[in-house]
């Protein structure tokens, strides 16, 4: 079965940006066309990886990232905003 092309909300590259800024150009994977309910960002700070979904104000999660971030173990989160994104990365990451 043919993949759709993922759809990339539109603060991602801003995020992508601010955090590579802040924290050094290694430190963001974007995993947006994994699929499969994969999360957008994959974070790495201060030895701490962090799975990242980045949604517009009103986005909402899809069946399939439901359905991953109810089985998924390590550290995600669910971010609207870049402020959002930075302070969460500065709590998990301590």
């Amino acid at each position: 079965m043919p993949r759709r092309a993922a759809k990339v909300d539109a603060n991602q590259n801003e995020i992508v940006r601010a955090i590579r800024d802040a924290y050094g150009p290694h430190t963001v994977l974007d995993l947006s066309a994994v699929g499969g309910g994969c999360p957008d960002l994959l974070i790495g700070v201060r030895g701490k990886n962090l799975f990242a979904e980045l949604k517009t104000a009103t986005g909402k999660l899809t069946n399939d990232q439901i359905h991953f971030h109810d089985r998924w173990q390590g550290q995600l989160c669910v971010a609207r905003s870049l402020d959002e994104v930075l302070r969460i990365i500065e709590m998990e990451t301590i």
